[in-house]
Parts: C-alpha cells; structure tokens; sequence
C-alpha cells in the first residue's frame, strides 16, 4: 500500500514539474498556487486584525466601562449599602465601586468642549490609574482637582497645573449652570475617543459640580464574566429597594463587539469563496494536464497501473500546487500580521495622516492578535477545498481508455 503512494507521488511530481508542459499549462499551475497563498496570507492578516480589535475592546476598552450599573433614576441613591452588600455576596462580582457621573462644559479662553466627567473614590483601585502617572493619582485626592486626557488637554491648550472652568447644567428647573474652576493636576493617555471625552475628578469635587452634599448616584460592578453582565445585573437589581437604572456594557458598547463579531463571520464566508475561486485554477489545470499527458496515461495502463492508482497520481499533483500556496500563504501571513503595525506606522509618518483619528474610533492603531486557531482553520480550508479540486481531473483520468489514449 505504501509503495503505491510512493509510487502515485513521484509520478504527480513527475507531471507537475516535466519539461514538455506547455508555457500556459505552466502559468495556469503557478497562478492557482499564488491564488491560494495570496487569499491565505489575506485572511490571516485579516482575522489577525480583527482579533486585536477584539482583545483592545475587552481587555482594555473595558476595563474604563462599567461592566454593570446601578444608577439612581434621580437625585443621589438612597440605599447604596445594599448594592455594595449584594454584591459582595454575589459569587461573580470581583469589585463594587461608586461613582458619579455628568455631563459638563469645558471652558477656556472662549473655547467651550463637551466632557463627561467622572466622580471616582481614588482610594479604591481604579483602571484609570494605570494610564497616568503615579503623582496624578495622588494629587486627584485634592479638594477641585481634576485629571484630563491628553486629547481633551490639547484641544483646550492647558497642561498640568492650569485652572480650567466647568460649566454644570443645573438638575433643578431652570437655574443658571453652575460654574467651578477646577486644578489640572494630571494628564492620562489611554488612546481613542476616551483622552478626547473624559475627565476624573473625587467624588467629593463631583459632589460640588452638581449640588450634592452628600450621597452618589451610581455603583459599578467588575464580573468575571463580561457575557453574563445583563443576568448578573437583573439578579441584584431586581432585589434593590432604590429606584434605578439597570445598565451593562452590552447595552452601551455591545454594538462594538456585535460588529467585531459580524465582520469575523463575513470574513469566514469570503475565504471560503475566494480560495473556491484560487482552487478553479487546480481544476484547470489538471484537467489540461489530462488532456495533454492521455498517451502516458495509456502506456502507464499498459504497464499494469491500476485506475484507483491513476486517481492517487492526478490527485497528488493537485494537492502539491494547494500544499504549496498554503504553506507559503501561512508563513506570509504571519510575518505580515507581525509587521503591520510598522508598516502602518511608517506609511502614517510619511504621509502625515492617520488611518484612526483617535477623536473618532475607540483605538488610535491597528492592533494585531495572531491566533492559532485561526491559521489552522484557514490552512486546512485551503487544503480541503485544494483537495475537492482534484476529483473531477482525476475520476476524468481514470475512465480514460488505453486503446484511445496509445491512439490519440
């Protein structure tokens, strides 16, 4: 058994590379090896992308996002120890924190920008604090201090100890907005539209924004698992004596992950027909190949080559030209997936623009995430639809008669 194999295999080499192959014959086997190891190179390069989007989005992303909130439908929460109790008795809550949270004007000079402003408890481990430094984190516990993002800075044109003005819609009828200048004691730089639209302030100073004396009108929670936030939140929330909102990332930022998700699956269903169309070529190809190798054919019948062997030999030829592509498709793929990032970088230095406008996407680069499931998935629909491909030429080769092959 093995010898036949051995034996199919050094004769599909032997077709695939003979010198009496005609110059299309040959330019139609090289184009459908290329064809194959350009849509694997492709679509590694492409799920790669889209799995750095997908770890930017919960392993960073999330971590500035309430995976659940508690938040009080008006004025302060009345009973915010009975979240934080609930919680802590809840086996998939990691973490409790309050907060307050706004809607304010910056004002500087004549400039005026929109900002979200969150109060914060800087005693409490925050995911903030890992994207400024350490003495702006200590200097947030100071009464009207404030930590912007760097976008936000450099739209305003104020740096580290600068006095900006908030400007507060009052909650209460018609009152004039309240106005607080606040200290710049820090700059954070997380990337994205986060350092264009947030500012940290202590729930103290958050308190005096909006007209508190006491009191905080949200808890947030950190799960374990961000895809079970909605039941986690119905379970506590349904148990609350206060009056709130139930909200989840999935609500505010699932449109993220949803579209992240789409873009995966249409990607699947295009490699699929791509590489079909790369595999037409080996059809082509074999087919030619029968046709112009029929006096070989006869004679190796005459020789005693069985049809099921014949089958093996036309087989084989094909696969070699679909090993081919995917191997150097796999290995393109994955040296260009490492580069990307400066590749892209050197394309934005000399073009002078940006490919994300960190004030409009939630990241400013194109991460890149190769994972392995995703080159052996790739790879072996390559081979399989490579494979496919040769059935045809081959059961076609087989019914070939000896008689008409030796007289063709």
């Amino acid at each position: 058994m093995l010898a036949q194999w051995r034996l199919a295999w050094l004769l599909a080499r032997r077709f695939r590379r003979g010198r009496e192959r005609s110059r299309f014959l040959s330019f139609i086997s090289a184009s459908s090896t290329f064809g194959i190891a350009l849509g694997c190179m492709v679509f590694i390069v492409g799920l790669s992308v889209m799995n750095g989007f997908g770890e930017v989005l919960e392993e960073r992303f999330l971590k500035l996002v309430p995976h659940v909130e508690f938040r009080a439908v008006e004025g302060a929460l009345e009973y915010p120890e009975m979240i934080f109790d609930l919680a802590a008795q809840h086996p998939e809550v990691t973490a409790a924190r309050a907060s307050i949270r706004t809607q304010a004007l910056v004002q500087q000079g004549r400039e005026f920008v929109g900002v979200q402003v969150n109060g914060i408890a800087p005693e409490q481990t925050q995911a903030i604090a890992e994207y400024m430094p350490a003495t702006a984190w200590q200097a947030l516990q100071q009464p009207k201090s404030v930590v912007l993002g760097t976008g936000l800075a450099e739209k305003l044109g104020v740096s580290e100890g600068d006095n900006v003005r908030f400007v507060v819609a009052s909650e209460r009828g018609f009152q004039a907005p309240k106005r607080v200048n606040l200290e710049v004691v820090g700059l954070f730089r997380f990337g994205g539209q986060v350092d264009h639209q947030l500012a940290y302030v202590n729930l103290a100073t958050a308190r005096s924004l909006i007209g508190f004396e006491r009191g905080v009108t949200g808890v947030e929670l950190e799960v374990t698992d961000l895809f079970a936030a909605e039941r986690i939140a119905n379970e506590i929330g349904y148990q609350l004596r206060d009056y709130v909102y139930l909200d989840h990332w999935m609500r505010a930022q699932g449109h993220l992950y949803r579209d992240i998700q789409m873009v995966r699956v249409v990607m699947y269903l295009v490699l699929i027909l791509v590489l079909a169309v790369a595999c037409f070529n080996i059809v082509s190809t074999l087919v030619m190949t029968v046709q112009e190798k029929r006096r070989h054919i006869g004679i190796l019948r005459t020789m005693g080559l069985r049809r099921g062997s014949l089958v093996k030999v036309f087989m084989l030829q094909g696969i070699q030209n679909g090993a081919v592509g995917v191997c150097f498709g796999v290995l393109a793929g994955i040296v260009l997936s490492l580069s990307l990032p400066t590749l892209l970088a050197a394309l934005e230095s000399l073009s002078g623009s940006t490919l994300l406008a960190s004030d409009v996407y939630f990241v400013d680069r194109i991460p890149v995430l190769i994972q392995t499931v995703d080159i052996v998935l790739v790879a072996a629909v390559a081979f399989i639809l490579s494979l496919l491909a040769t059935l045809y030429p081959a059961w076609q080769a087989a019914r070939i008669e000896v008689v008409d092959a030796i007289s063709s």
